[in-house]
């Protein structure tokens, strides 16, 4: 390490190791692929591990690309003008205006990768489509990484997909939950419609710039395809817009994996992919096996009259994507509210509202890291808060920039004061919150401080508030659950009959 060091010096070495994934010290012609290509403007035809050679004679299908750029004005960064960003590091954000294939035709065999496994067939029930390697004692992958890894199996046709927006997706977010879900929204005689979610991100800049990491929270979408995969009827993937942010963004600052990394967040409007129509055969033929029609690649297409899908059975599409969604997060297997609606609901069922206040979206990024994913992945979702918050809290989850809107719009003066209360008691980077239906807070806890107790022995923690319990053997959810209870105890004299 100290002679590459002195050889190539700090950015070079930077780049070596982005390079060299296994890092041995030493660059496979795979490792220094991605060089090679840039370097010729060549890239070799793809040995990616497809499950079969798709059908020449096979339909294809035609996706159309939609993007919007990410309005840079959302970015809290703007609010200074940018002082102190160089203009270099965010040049791949700057540039990347317009996706980078408007319009590709895939073959409908292709995704197969979407079919449910044949031990799956129950509506709504998630399966993997690609499953998560990553969790909260694996910790996540690295940062300083330019160029993707060869995707493999069923990679492969997300792959190409996110292609589509920007050369450099990677399949696999470096933090958990990565990977991709789905499950069947509907079921016919010969049709699917699966409801899938996926977790995947793009990196924006390459040598010599420094990573430029850019997170949606989700792609989302569904796809309606026959049993066997052999037509498409109808395909579509999206990253949701309905919320005033929806992408984290990280990039270094240096060339090493401790270098300092500075994190922002912003609003895409538009990342979509949409099939123009039902996938189509390039050749049609007879009983005997004699062309009828064939689409020569610049000719009309073949017209075709499709039939009408009679769905069977069906879930609602809200119930699917709830299904996936807790699939990713099991801590969301009670709702988790947005925060006008938590405090209507909790006035109705006269419970407290459990409000999580969060600097960035989750999946929360470095530096935040620590905190809301580790309260995510451990306290959230172990049994006893779940059933604690099922039967005694309403809860929500929100953004500091949505209650800072919120706060501003003087139109409800109600829910004005209620994003006040909570931003007062609010610290950088998650605050958790236990109010009375009326917004009055009384218990919170910050999330760094909370990691840093319940890291603590027992005989050294002070506050008898957050005292361990001998009944639970994780210290974290035993003080989760004594915040919770002594919320309640609080409580006691607002909300008697």
């Amino acid at each position: 390490q100290e002679l590459a060091l002195k050889s190539l010096g700090n950015e070079g070495l930077f780049l070596f190791s982005s390079l060299d994934t296994n890092k041995d010290l030493y660059l496979s012609p795979e490792e220094f692929k991605p060089i090679a290509e840039k370097l010729t403007g060549v890239a070799p035809d793809s040995e990616s591990e497809e499950e079969e050679t798709p059908d020449p004679d096979g339909e294809t299908l035609s996706i159309v690309a939609k993007f919007q750029p990410l309005v840079m004005e959302t970015m809290t960064k703007s609010k200074d003008g940018f002082l102190g960003i160089s203009h270099v590091a965010l040049s791949g954000l700057r540039n990347w205006t317009a996706p980078a294939a408007p319009m590709s035709v895939l073959f409908a065999k292709q995704f197969k990768a979407f079919l449910p496994p044949k031990n799956n067939l129950d509506l709504g029930e998630p399966w993997w489509i690609i499953p998560s390697e990553l969790n909260i004692f694996t910790g996540y992958l690295s940062n300083n990484r330019f160029y993707p890894p060869p995707p493999k199996g069923k990679e492969v046709i997300i792959h190409k997909l996110l292609s589509m927006f920007h050369p450099r997706p990677f399949v696999k977010t470096r933090f958990a939950p990565q990977g991709a879900v789905a499950c069947i929204q509907a079921s016919s005689s010969f049709y699917y419609s699966i409801a899938f979610r996926i977790h995947a991100e793009f990196q924006l800049n390459e040598p010599p710039n420094f990573p430029f990491w850019f997170s949606p929270g989700q792609f989302t979408g569904y796809i309606v395809l026959s049993k066997d995969s052999s037509h498409v009827r109808d395909f579509r993937l999206f990253v949701p817009n309905n919320r005033s942010l929806n992408v984290d963004m990280e990039w270094l600052y240096g060339a090493s994996e401790s270098s300092s990394m500075e994190v922002d967040i912003g609003y895409l409007p538009q990342m979509e992919l949409e099939s123009t129509g039902p996938s189509i055969p390039t050749v049609i033929h007879d009983e005997d096996g004699n062309v009828l029609a064939s689409r020569v690649p610049s000719g009309e297409p073949i017209q075709f009259v499709f039939e009408e899908i009679t769905w069977q059975q069906e879930i609602p599409w809200q119930e699917a994507a709830h299904r996936l969604e807790v699939a990713m997060y099991p801590f969301k297997k009670i709702s988790y509210l947005p925060f006008t609606e938590a405090f209507e609901r909790a006035q109705a069922e006269k419970k407290l509202v459990h409000s999580i206040l969060l600097w960035a979206k989750p999946p929360v990024p470095l530096p935040v890291a620590g905190s809301g994913r580790t309260l995510r992945e451990t306290v959230l979702e172990s049994s006893p808060i779940l059933a604690l918050l099922n039967e005694s809290f309403i809860s929500s989850w929100s953004l500091v920039k949505e209650l800072e809107e919120l706060q501003s719009n003087r139109e409800n003066e109600f829910y004005s004061k209620l994003a006040e209360l909570h931003l007062e008691k609010y610290n950088f980077p998650v605050e958790m919150i236990i109010c009375l239906p009326n917004g009055t807070v009384i218990h919170h806890i910050n999330a760094n401080y909370f990691l840093d107790i319940t890291s603590m022995k027992p005989e050294d923690v002070e506050s008898s508030i957050f005292s361990f319990s001998t009944s639970f053997e994780d210290p974290s959810t035993a003080t989760y659950l004594q915040f919770l209870k002594e919320g309640l105890h609080r409580a006691k004299p607002y909300l008697q009959p």
